[in-house]
């Protein structure tokens, strides 16, 4: 684990053949399955945002709104977002988003996924921080997330 405040990175092992774990990030409904986020219909395409309500208990109210930037066939898939951005009452449409890049390689053993959230120095300072926070352990439980639907039947 990296200790720079401008960036998150997170990777995992995954048992699964790179098409599998393609399949979990790039389709979109099956993204949110295990993402937490009500994505039935959408599609993720480079330059189109792609949104759904958050399926998480107690967020149900948050619209999760990304911009997708790059589809690269079972290699990357990016997208930049406003990191928790939670507070309804607040139009984060001011701040420069964050990006979300999700890289496959294959390994001995599996595939293996590289995640890096960067570009949180550009968020306001005042609240910089909890997204960080909020975000770095929400990576930890995303990457469990996925590990557990790659490996389900």
């Amino acid at each position: 684990m990296n200790t720079s405040s401008d960036r998150i990175e997170r990777q995992i092992l995954l048992k699964a053949p790179r098409s599998r774990v393609w399949h979990a990030l790039a389709d979109a409904e099956t993204f949110g399955d295990w993402f937490g986020v009500a994505l039935k219909g959408k599609r993720f395409v480079a330059g189109q945002r792609t949104q759904g309500y958050i399926t998480y208990p107690g967020y149900e109210h948050l619209l999760w709104d990304v911009l997708v930037e790059r589809v690269e066939p079972e290699r990357a898939l990016s997208f930049r977002w406003h990191p928790y951005a939670v507070d309804p009452a607040v139009d984060y449409s001011r701040e420069i988003a964050t990006l979300v890049l999700f890289e496959l390689e294959d390994v001995e053993g599996g595939t293996l996924l590289r995640l890096v959230e960067s570009g949180f120095d550009n968020i306001p300072a005042s609240r910089r921080l909890e997204a960080f926070r909020m975000n770095s352990g929400g990576w930890d439980q995303q990457m469990k997330n996925i590990e557990k639907h790659v490996a389900s039947p």
